[in-house]
């Protein structure tokens, strides 16, 4: 089976398991957790971003009850699964403060109100429409019938099911969720009254609707100075408010995750994760059917808490990474003792201290992590950083990460040997040969090892003459890498082989014209910036000596780039919806064989979406427009080959 035909098999598989389990969820009982689904998810959304089962789940398939149009969209948010990813978009945002709220694990319903009247209750449906459901809404706790003042809009909540409530009348149901959706969609109304509605946001009529604007005494154009302001409005007129917190560094939202995931057993309802969001309301935004200006911060799926013991710094060329050692803990049916940190910037953000409680989690077959702290005992200690390198330098502390900024340093030699044998994928040159190698002065530079001879690689200890001649073999077997390689493989920072493959698809295809580049030149090619570009500068200029003895030794030779500055060079395509010419595949091969940039989604530095529906509400469409990005269809993308 091709790798094609193994991709649209396992998408397929994916697509039958998703409805599958969506419909269990909903109407009878789940079989898999909230994380194993997440997963099944995340791998279609990968693999087909545009598939129709991604767009089709979370439309209400019941009958018997009215539809009905929301007034305030009731999209999915975008979702963070890790400290790293909600940092990112933390960092992307920059707001002064984090609005921090409880995402609570029951099922989304919009409270209509006219005239401070409550007129409808829809459920979220597929976000633009859903089910009336207003008689049963009208039976459960924190439907506020009347409120007081004449105020007309959408107020959003949760329909969840207590704890102590699914203990006592409804343990036969998988989980409070289930049951809830249960009892919430029932012709009858039998049971609504054992439901809890459970408030977060609320927009007036006026927002959306400027004939109503009036009925909102706040004003249409800010319903709300913030975001707690509108929580507080909520519980003033009677309904029952999400717990919320207040926050102003990203840091202090990872802490404060950590703390709610140790004692969630302890809320009386099930919580899945936090909904992270900036002080001031964007009115924009809350009109989107997929936010951007907040995120689900969703748990772990595998986590648990253990004491941190100490600190090790693991040195991989100039970058010292800190890892954690902790009080030994069953984890996903291993016992972790050790966990990643990413970088010196996460663990000050972080707070850590020497035998304080944190949380750690593994998911999958991935290396431990530690998520936050818990708790800072009362013995703890704050965490040492190193300051001198080996080689007696003073380390550089730039926050994201500690490291030795000596070019010299021994270390970043050896590194740089080891980069080299794997990107060139050179076999048989492993680790350890490479360290005896440098240890005893022979190979000290990229350029010593086109210098060996099988007699002198012979009299290593345990090599004998067999082994020696496999190493000069395989050497001389990758002597014409591509230039992407050779430049990737003396490991300058922040340049591997994808950013050199820009780069040489940009047009900087020999050396020359590299390092003839200005760094305003080169930040211009498609992904790369400033800081890379500079990084990238700078490097050229400081192992030119180096990369120029290399290719003196005529052992080495750089293989002529095939990808010369094609048609659409310096230009980047993304696809939506179908094309009638050809498949989706064919075109993405279209654009990377004359130099051009797939990319698999929306972002401002795109050059055009390719979509034979420019009007389409997609996700993509609305994305472009909002950016400015210029929407072509198949008759205009072909005409830029021509």
């Amino acid at each position: 089976m091709s790798e094609s035909d193994k991709k649209k098999s396992r998408i397929a598989e994916l697509e039958k398991l998703i409805k599958k389990h969506q419909e269990l969820y909903y109407n009878s009982m789940a079989e898999i957790s909230d994380g194993e689904f997440d997963r099944l998810w995340d791998e279609l959304a990968y693999m087909d971003p545009e598939n129709q089962v991604l767009k089709d789940i979370g439309k209400d398939k019941s009958d018997g009850f009215l539809k009905a149009a929301h007034i305030l969209p009731m999209g999915s948010q975008a979702k963070a699964a890790d400290p790293e990813e909600f940092l990112a978009w933390a960092n992307k945002q920059k707001f002064d403060e984090f609005v921090t709220e409880l995402k609570l694990d029951g099922a989304s319903l919009e409270l209509q109100y006219e005239k401070g009247f409550l007129a409808k209750a829809v459920t979220r449906g597929d976000g633009v429409t859903g089910d009336d459901i207003t008689a049963n809404a009208r039976q459960m706790n924190g439907v506020v019938p009347q409120l007081p003042e004449p105020w007309s809009g959408a107020v959003r909540g949760e329909v969840l099911m207590s704890k102590a409530v699914h203990k006592e009348h409804f343990s036969d149901k998988a989980n409070c969720r289930n049951a809830a959706n249960g009892l919430m969609k029932r012709k009858d109304g039998a049971g609504a009254g054992y439901l809890d509605v459970i408030c977060y946001d609320a927009a007036p009529l006026g927002l959306f609707d400027m004939n109503e604007a009036l009925n909102f005494p706040h004003g249409p154009e800010h319903p709300f100075d913030d975001e707690t302001e509108k929580l507080k409005w909520l519980a003033s007129c009677g309904f029952m408010i999400v717990e919320y917190r207040v926050f102003h560094t990203a840091f202090e939202v990872i802490d404060y995750r950590a703390k709610v995931v140790d004692r969630r057993e302890s809320y009386a309802y099930d919580i899945d994760g936090l909904v992270v969001k900036a002080r001031e309301p964007d009115i924009e935004d809350m009109k989107r059917l997929r936010p951007d200006r907040q995120i689900a911060f969703k748990f772990p799926l595998e986590e648990a808490a253990s004491t941190l013991l100490g600190i090790e710094w693991s040195e991989s060329g100039a970058n010292y990474t800190p890892v954690a050692l902790i009080e030994p803990v069953r984890l996903a049916g291993t016992t972790v003792k050790r966990a990643s940190l990413a970088n010196a910037g996460i663990l000050r953000g972080m707070g850590l201290k020497i035998g304080a409680k944190v949380a750690v989690v593994k998911r999958g077959d991935i290396i431990p992590k530690i998520e936050g702290m818990i708790e800072d005992m009362p013995d703890s200690k704050p965490v040492e950083f190193p300051e001198l390198c080996s080689c007696l330098t003073k380390l550089v502390d730039d926050g994201t990460r500690l490291f030795c900024p000596n070019p010299d340093c021994p270390k970043k030699a050896l590194h740089r040997l080891e980069k080299w044998i794997s990107v060139l994928g050179i076999m048989e040159f492993g680790t350890t040969i490479i360290k005896r190698l440098f240890d005893s002065g022979r190979v000290k530079k990229i350029a010593d090892l086109y210098s060996l001879k099988k007699e002198e690689l012979a009299e290593l200890e345990r090599l004998g003459d067999l082994s020696a001649a496999k190493l000069v073999d395989n050497l001389e077997k990758k002597s014409s890498p591509g230039l992407a390689e050779f430049v990737a493989g003396f490991d300058i920072e922040g340049i591997g082989v994808l950013t050199m493959d820009k780069l040489v698809k940009a047009g900087f295809n020999t050396l020359e014209k590299l390092r003839m580049a200005s760094v305003s030149e080169l930040e211009k090619t498609e992904g790369l910036g400033n800081i890379t570009a500079a990084n990238l500068k700078a490097g050229m200029n400081l192992l030119k000596n180096d990369m120029d003895t290399v290719l003196e030794s005529g052992r080495l030779v750089i293989k002529e780039s095939q990808t010369e500055r094609g048609k659409l060079s310096g230009m980047s395509f993304c696809f939506t919806g179908e094309l009638s010419a050809m498949k989706r595949s064919q075109a993405q091969a279209l654009v990377k064989a004359n130099g051009g940039i797939v990319k698999s989604s929306v972002a401002k530095d795109l050059s055009y979406l390719v979509s034979n529906d420019s009007y389409s509400g997609s996700e993509k469409n609305r994305k472009a427009k909002s950016f400015g990005i210029k929407v072509i269809d198949e008759k205009e993308f072909l005409a830029l080959l021509s």
